[in-house]
């Protein structure tokens, strides 16, 4: 078989990276020499147009910049001068950069969608640490032509590790779907181009004073030549979100200019389903309204009332090939402002807390939700979180009235240290004494320096008539400087352990892990900019001691200075199956124990390109069979306004029980007329379930993504079942103390 002849070929292509010499790497100074600035009071606010070398506002502040290259050649000065202006007044604070480009007739610029990949585009960004803790941040960005890019940083970004299903949305501590309120525009001329940044201080979150310091850093992408340059210098595997190793900006003295915002929403939706023998064309108004108040400039109280989503994107459909849950990750907007203030666990395995239980029947039916509040901020040294939700009714799926609360408490030491605790109830209004689950947890990390660190959490939950055991508990321990990382862990989840209102990828396991990876720089070597050799295991046990999973995968990265890269791997794998299941109809896998391995090749193109491809192809043993999986992505781009990807993920499946092929197809077209006036739309096909699926937006964007939504949607089975719905919603942000 094509396994068996190319197993030590294989080996050796991937492990060959782990002998070669690593290349010296620049370290960052230490924290005494971390970079420092000072931000300036302005006596008149600047114009903000873009145009910042003719804006008699700025003149007076004295520009800096000494950017340092994170690649390709790191430690190096960056080939183009930036110079930033930082400024501030009772109510807003400005920043501004002029990014200097012998080339201006060069710039890259990809997309101008709100929230689109900075990575691929001539683009210039920043982080405010506004508590100055080194860990939590608001994260500003945008391209030559004014995109606009704004993200929360919790816990410096830090999430799980290891192979997590997830999609795009709030996983970790990386917030991409926190859409604050802020301007920024843009301006292209013979120096190369600029932007100017203002953001109102009811945006932020901080402590009211004088001689505030904030951390602070930038990153600035030039993409021509692959550059990417920081002004306090980072090793090579951080970037912004190592708040611990930003710099700082003085000379803050501000006020709490008060914050309280009204956002009232008015909703019509028209639908039809076609599969209920006449039925008849449903016409429903909604009016809804969240209230948004700040107690203090950094503790914010969230009222909301007849809560909608409708204008959230749909979730990409996945194929199931195994036993275990698939995780879809948190989109709406009310729940994800301060999202990572709320996780507690290993995201996308195991969450305590999964904000998508409410609103959301455990059969994806909606939910209505009648209302609640969120208490959220900081106080001190301490983060504080108080969620309480009520949900309603759906007779028809037999769903009862609910309250959802949560409170979280977290205090953080100096050191990249913390210490925390968390408790989470549902709690039915039916009327039953027995209807409820609670779930309690504790969880801690202590920095080892700024190169390590030790973390972990500990929880129980109780059920009515739950007797098994019903703890969990996870220990893990980091290491990450001079391109080294080092991840070991231990996970265990009691027989009994179940967190009604969070996930579970699966339940009931002892599950050892542990990564080793190695930046090396090759310098343009063979073309080369960087290797990437890695080996990562993890294993599940169930309490009986039987093995259930596991997983050994040894790769090579192989980035080149084009923006190529492919990925080389092996994975060998365990499936202890104890009880038969039907991986898809008509074929089923008896219990056994499947030893298996599989080769997987990973290749794609610069996607700063008009033209780029993308593919993933698996080719091994599977449950005593074997599998094909073929993931194949073309994207074009005509200008900064017309992106699409189209996309096919197909399972070829040869098993004793038979076989079987699943397909997945989805196009996503997104066509951007300004930064904040769009249409998007995203088609599916699933073979497995025989549907199509349709989700078309039309948006005006205002603030904070409120505005104007039209959307369209249409699901449909191949034998004719068909259901439509069409979605006007209006919501504007009233700004009361303005």
């Amino acid at each position: 078989m094509f396994f068996q002849k190319h197993t030590l070929p294989a080996l050796g292509l991937i492990c060959l990276p782990f002998f070669a010499p690593a290349q010296p790497m620049l370290t960052p100074a230490s924290a005494s020499l971390r970079p420092n600035r000072e931000a300036f009071a302005l006596q008149s606010e600047p114009v903000v147009d873009g145009e910042v070398l003719g804006d008699a506002a700025w003149q007076s502040v004295q520009p800096f910049g000494d950017l340092v290259q994170s690649r390709p050649n790191s430690g190096q000065p960056a080939s183009e001068n930036t110079e930033i202006r930082i400024g501030y007044t009772a109510s807003t604070f400005y920043l501004s950069v002029v990014c200097h480009d012998a080339q201006p007739a060069g710039l890259v610029v990809s997309d101008n969608r709100r929230d689109g990949d900075l990575d691929n585009t001539d683009a210039f960004s920043f982080i405010l640490d506004t508590y100055h803790d080194g860990q939590n941040g608001f994260l500003f960005g945008t391209n030559s032509i004014g995109m606009e890019y704004d993200a929360q940083v919790d816990n410096e970004g830090q999430g799980n590790f290891g192979n997590v299903r997830q999609q795009a949305g709030v996983i970790g501590g990386y917030n991409l779907n926190w859409d604050a309120s802020w301007t920024v525009k843009t301006s292209i001329g013979d120096y190369g181009w600029s932007a100017e940044f203002a953001i109102p201080l009811r945006t932020l979150r901080f402590s009211t004073g004088k001689e505030q310091v904030w951390g602070i850093n930038f990153r600035r992408n030039i993409r021509k030549t692959n550059e990417v340059a920081y002004w306090a210098s980072l090793p090579i595997e951080f970037d912004l979100k190592r708040l611990s190793l930003a710099g700082t900006l003085t000379g803050l003295n501000l006020q709490s200019p008060g914050n309280l915002k009204l956002i009232p929403y008015a909703l019509a939706k028209v639908s039809h389903d076609y599969e209920i023998d006449n039925s008849k064309t449903k016409l429903n108004a909604e009016l809804g309204a969240d209230l948004k108040y700040s107690i203090t400039p950094s503790l914010t109280l969230d009222l909301t009332y007849n809560t909608d989503f409708a204008q959230v994107e749909v979730d990409e459909q996945q194929v199931n090939l195994d036993r275990f849950n698939l995780f879809f990750p948190e989109k709406r907007a009310f729940f994800l402002e301060n999202a990572g203030l709320f996780s507690v666990g290993s995201p996308g395995e195991v969450d305590l807390f999964f904000s998508r239980r409410i609103g959301i029947g455990e059969d994806g039916d909606l939910v209505p939700i009648i209302g609640g509040a969120r208490l959220s901020g900081k106080v001190n040294r301490t983060n504080l979180g108080l969620l309480s939700m009520f949900t309603d009714d759906v007779k028809e799926a037999e769903i009862q009235q609910n309250n959802f609360t949560v409170a979280r408490v977290n205090h953080e030491f100096g050191g990249r240290s913390a210490l925390g605790g968390m408790f989470v109830n549902r709690q039915g209004m039916g009327g039953l004494d027995d209807d409820y689950n609670r779930t309690f947890a504790a969880d801690g990390k202590f920095g080892l320096g700024k190169k390590a660190q030790l973390s972990g959490f500990f929880a129980k939950s109780a059920t009515p008539g739950t007797e098994e055991d019903d703890h969990a508990f996870k220990f893990r321990s980091q290491y990450e400087w001079g391109g080294l990382i080092l991840d070991f862990a231990y996970s265990q989840l009691g027989e009994g352990f179940n967190p009604e209102v969070g996930f579970l990828q699966r339940s009931a396991f002892r599950k050892p892990e542990g990564l080793i990876l190695q930046r090396i720089r090759m310098n343009g070597k063979l073309g080369l900019l960087e290797i990437r050799p890695h080996v990562s295991y993890r294993g599940y046990w169930n309490f009986d001691g039987k093995q259930e999973t596991g997983f050994l995968h040894i790769d090579n990265h192989w980035e080149f200075q084009s923006g190529t890269e492919i990925h080389t791997g092996i994975d060998y794998t365990t499936e202890g199956v104890f009880e038969p299941f039907e991986i898809s109809p008509g074929v089923v896998v008896p219990p056994g124990t499947y030893n298996h391995w599989e080769t997987i090749l990973v290749f794609f193109t610069n996607r700063s390109k008009p033209v780029y491809v993308s593919t993933r192809h698996i080719l091994g043993g599977f449950f005593g069979g074997n599998r094909y999986s073929n993931t194949a992505t073309l994207g074009l781009r005509l200008g900064d306004k017309f992106n699409t990807e189209f996309n096919i993920s197909r399972n070829d499946v040869s098993l004793p029980g038979g076989d079987f092929t699943t397909n997945l197809l989805w196009t996503r077209i997104s066509y951007s007329f300004t930064p904040r006036l769009f249409l998007q739309s995203l088609v599916q096909f699933n073979s497995v379930t025989d549907t199509w699926s349709a989700n078309v937006r039309f948006g005006w964007l205002q603030q904070a993504n409120t505005g104007l939504f039209l959307v369209f949607n249409e699901l449909r089975d191949m034998n004719g079942a068909l259901n439509r719905s069409f979605i006007v919603k209006y919501s504007r942000m009233f700004d009361v103390l303005r």
